[in-house]
């Protein structure tokens, strides 16, 4: 005997779990319910009305995933995730995880969705209309793949809550009016007037466009054409690709900027070898902006964001950490974890500002392992290290540290090449890759994890005399 749940494809109401609950109560198996609707030829009826006797308890990481996964327009969603829901409730696995063959199915469900999303908030594009109160008015036309609107909209109500606003879409509309979002049903594109901010947006895309670096494969893997047709500075695009190779030229004929002194003779030996060789970036920001879209390891892959360095960029004395942890891959800023903590600490002791410090890190994404809401820090491998160091060269050769101090063993294999325990080398001094002077020290992160109080206090200390004699040492003009 099966039973039959009719659900419709945008479940706004949270029909799915309502059903998905009763069912379980009932202790009736996926086999059993066709989510369809269709019922099949054997179907008794629809799923029973009122709870059964089993209580349910759902993970809050399912909930997670399900509400990732419902937007999605397969109709095969609601299957898998009952599928799922039946065995966290049997204990039979774990049905979200990667690694399970019904669990990738569904985080790459949730991942197409997170996807569509991105791309709504990168590609509406509002058109002013007359106002309808003392805000200003606008509206906009989207086309998502999935059912996206209500999750996608808290964006644009906080980013644009000074203004109404209203974006349609087939099957749903988004209403902002004085701070409150509503939902009704979408329809046909609305006829929307032209907008006269869109020839200054066309302008400024037009002059920011640079035909030397265009990668046509990365460019509509990021825009697909089929959003073109809403946007109006896409118009420009065919012109501008028609034109580019004439404007390379006309651009080699009027001349590049030389890059800063020191930037092309980085030593090769600070280049992990790539597929294709990137461009060389010509200044420090061009340099952090490029890390932002690194590829160079896996590392990038699970990590939320590229934490680069940052600080004085003419610092004579650079600190360099082994990697991100859990806060400075949240926050995408340096040392703003406990570790980094103490190390400002201690720099507060050894009179050392941290304004006027390049601080970064040999590695500059989070490598960790899940451990159920948390995230427990891994050390980076040989091959990870070696990756980065095109990174911490390139700041290297851009900032020009007078002196360099390595942070804890995976810092000092980046910058001497040298993974030698670092008990015989703290304090001293080493020739780094790049030539330039190296001092070694103990990582903040060690000196939290030592067991033994004592030894505890003694590394901090040393910590904080190896800051002091290293700022000493940098303010020291170099031997010639």
């Amino acid at each position: 005997m099966s039973f039959a749940a009719r659900l419709p494809l945008n479940d706004t109401d949270g029909l799915w779990r309502d059903a998905a609950r009763r069912a379980l109560s009932h202790g009736l198996p996926p086999d059993r319910i066709d989510w369809t609707g269709d019922g099949g030829l054997f179907s008794s009826g629809p799923l029973p009305d009122e709870p059964g006797p089993k209580a349910i308890k759902v993970t809050k990481t399912f909930l997670d995933l399900a509400t990732r996964v419902l937007p999605h327009r397969d109709p095969k969603k609601y299957d898998l995730l009952y599928q799922a829901l039946w065995r966290i409730d049997r204990r039979h696995g774990d049905p979200t995880l990667q690694a399970d063959p019904l669990g990738r199915q569904l985080q790459m469900m949730a991942k197409n969705v997170g996807r569509d999303i991105h791309k709504m908030h990168a590609f509406v594009r509002f058109r002013e209309l007359p106002p309808v109160s003392n805000r200003r008015n606008f509206a906009a036309w989207f086309e998502p793949e999935h059912f996206i609107t209500r999750p996608a909209s808290s964006f644009f109500a906080k980013r644009f809550a000074d203004m109404d606003w209203m974006i349609a879409t087939p099957e749903e509309t988004a209403t902002f009016r004085s701070g409150k979002v509503t939902f009704g049903p979408g329809g046909a594109r609305p006829d929307l007037p032209e907008d006269a901010s869109e020839e200054l947006w066309a302008t400024y895309f037009a002059n920011i466009f640079n035909p030397a670096r265009i990668k046509l494969n990365a460019m509509r893997s990021e825009m697909p054409k089929k959003y073109w047709k809403n946007m109006p500075e896409t118009a420009l695009i065919p012109d501008m690709l028609a034109d580019a190779e004439a404007r390379v030229a006309r651009m080699h004929e009027a001349g590049a900027s030389r890059p800063r002194a020191g930037a092309a003779t980085i030593s090769t030996r600070y280049r992990a070898a790539m597929p294709v060789a990137p461009d060389l970036p010509e200044t420090l920001d061009e340099a952090h902006q490029a890390a932002l879209h690194c590829r160079r390891c896996g590392l990038c892959e699970a990590a939320t964001r590229t934490v680069f360095g940052e600080g004085n960029p003419r610092a004579r004395l650079m600190v360099v950490g082994e990697q991100p942890g859990d806060q400075e891959d949240l926050q995408g800023r340096v040392f703003v974890g406990p570790a980094g903590q103490l190390l400002r600490t201690a720099m507060a002791e050894a009179g050392v500002e941290p304004e006027k410090l390049w601080l970064t890190n040999a590695v500059k994404h989070f490598k960790f392992a899940p451990r159920g809401k948390q995230r427990l820090h891994q050390n980076p491998n040989r091959g990870e290290i070696e990756a980065c160091r095109w990174w911490l060269g390139l700041e290297l050769a851009f900032v020009k540290p007078r002196l360099t101090l390595a942070m804890g063993r995976s810092a000092a294999f980046a910058l001497t090449g040298d993974d030698a325990p670092l008990t015989a080398r703290r304090g001293q001094i080493e020739t780094g890759l790049h030539e330039g002077e190296v001092m070694i020290t103990w990582h903040p992160s060690a000196i939290l994890r030592q067991p033994d109080p004592l030894r505890a206090a003694q590394m901090r200390a040393e910590l904080t005399e190896d800051l002091a004699r290293a700022l000493q040492l940098a303010d020291q003009p170099a031997v010639s």
